[in-house]
């Protein structure tokens, strides 16, 4: 630890928590606590004191999980109990795992869950231009102008799209590499451009592919692949558990 402690989002994130930026939510929420005390935004951990998430005790020291996940069409990329078709009850992975990024309910395909939260927070800051592919149809005729303003970019949420890869692979049908994550991007851009997304799948995020994985099947990604990721993300790390 730090010499006079460490920030309690990161303390949250290295325990496998989430990530930072969760972290603060739940921080921000009143739903941590320090040494029985509700802790604020800012706060720090010093060795020996204990921390709450939810009444639920945090220990570090945990093996880092990384799972690919093939996420069936319908289920949500949230923690919260209310919703019926939540990933959490889904999964019901043994240990606490977080989803790195999200896929809308209608869209299926590689999600990444992970119990660390630093190679999280890294994959989704859009400034590191790290590639996610997808495979979409849609509800007419893809035209070389359609895959040539897809490329190009297109003004959605007070922005424009940043230049991508895209390529036909049918009459309705294209791949796309994305380097950012908007919110609903690719339904937003097509709309945008007068086309509906009928199906959307994500293949690919940086060096990790969906290939072998059926609706709701899951891995552990291998040792190569997380040498390959820590190397994408310049960061170094001990596969000797996994």
């Amino acid at each position: 630890m730090e010499e006079k402690g460490t920030r309690l989002n990161k303390y949250l994130s290295e325990c496998g928590v989430c990530s930072r930026r969760a972290a603060d939510r739940l921080i921000g929420e009143g739903k941590v606590a320090v040494d029985g005390r509700t802790a604020q935004m800012g706060a720090r951990v010093m060795p020996g004191q204990r921390v709450m998430v939810d009444g639920e005790e945090v220990k570090a020291g945990q093996r880092e999980i990384f799972l690919a996940f093939y996420k069936p069409r319908g289920i949500v990329c949230t923690e919260e109990k209310r919703e019926k078709n939540n990933i959490v009850d889904y999964l019901k992975y043994p240990v606490r795992v977080f989803t790195v990024g999200r896929l809308d309910k209608e869209s299926e395909g590689l999600l990444l869950l992970t119990n660390k939260g630093e190679a999280a927070d890294q994959i989704m800051r859009g400034r590191n231009f790290h590639e996610k592919e997808y495979l979409v149809t849609v509800d007419r005729e893809v035209t070389e102008e359609f895959l040539a303003s897809m490329s190009r970019g297109v003004p959605i949420l007070g922005t424009v799209t940043r230049e991508c890869q895209v390529e036909r692979t049918g009459r309705k049908s294209f791949r796309i590499v994305l380097t950012q994550g908007l919110n609903r991007q690719i339904r937003r851009m097509c709309e945008y451009l007068g086309y509906q997304v009928a199906t959307l799948k994500r293949i690919r995020v940086m060096n990790i592919r969906l290939d072998g994985l059926k609706p709701g099947e899951y891995r552990e990604i291998t040792c190569k692949e997380r040498e390959q990721l820590d190397c994408l993300l310049g960061t170094g790390g001990d596969y000797g558990s996994r």
